[in-house]
Formats: C-alpha cells, structure tokens, sequence
C-alpha cells in the first residue's frame, strides 16, 4: 500500500480485497475494533476476519468501489457499490448493493469503528428467487 492518509489506505484495501489479503487486515484495523453490518455486530480483528473470509466462500467475485467520501478530523463517512454474483442464488447475475460506512480511527491511523448502512430487504433479499417476490409483495402492502 502506497497511499498516505488512513482512508486512502482503507480505501485501497478495500478496492484491492482478495482472498488473501484479508489476513492484513490488521494494517488498517485496530486490534479490538468494532465492525457493524446489517448481519454483524463483532469486536476484534479475529471476527472481523472471518467475516471477509466467509465473504469469498459464500460469493463470487465480491470487490467494493468507493464512490465518495467525506472525511473530517479522525473519522470518515464513504459512499460504496458492493459487486458480487451469489454462489447459490441467481447464479451469474451481476449484483450491486449500494451502502454506506462510518469509520473512525485511533491515533496511529488504524480503524476502530467501522458501521456499515445499506437496506438488507432492498438491496439483497429482493434479488433472491422466491424471497425477493416476497419482499416486493410486503413493500407494495406496507405501501398502500
């Protein structure tokens, strides 16, 4: 990693992500941070670590593309599309989910807060066959 600033080396972490890359995590993340996704909520570089690990067995092709980001003081806010193919869903089908990060970082540039937002139901649940039927049906109810 060649960039200076904390978000610029999260960042290309993040764009550059490979199956084995995610055992540096530690260079961008404090020991005991806390990382928070609709799915998760784990403290610690072992879990977050799994957490990427699971990512490459259960998707193909995952990777992140910052879009924008907002940085001020010792925290940053980043806009992202998150690019798979499911393994068992939809196979082949090109997926996009659009979401948001709030990071902070400690003293020494590391992340000990990292806080994912993006809509589950929309951006995931109602791409799967069968569920994703179910989950427009529920929107257009919750809607009328």
């Amino acid at each position: 990693m060649n960039t200076s600033t904390p978000v610029d080396r999260l960042v290309d972490f993040y764009e550059h992500i490979a199956p084995h890359t995610v055992s540096q995590l530690g260079k961008v993340y404090a020991p005991n941070a806390r990382f928070k996704d609709p799915f998760n909520d784990v403290t610690g570089l072992p879990d977050i670590e799994r957490i990427f690990q699971h990512m490459f067995v259960a998707l193909d092709q995952p990777r992140f593309v910052v879009l924008q980001r907002v940085v001020q003081g010792e925290q940053c806010f980043l806009t992202w599309e998150f690019r798979f193919r499911f393994k068992r869903f939809a196979k082949g089908t090109d997926q996009v989910i659009l979401g948001a990060s709030h990071v902070v970082f400690d003293a020494t540039g590391r992340v000990t807060l990292h806080r994912d937002y993006w809509d589950a139901a929309e951006e995931l649940y109602e791409k799967i066959p069968g569920v994703g039927a179910l989950m427009r049906w529920f929107k257009r109810r919750a809607n009328a």
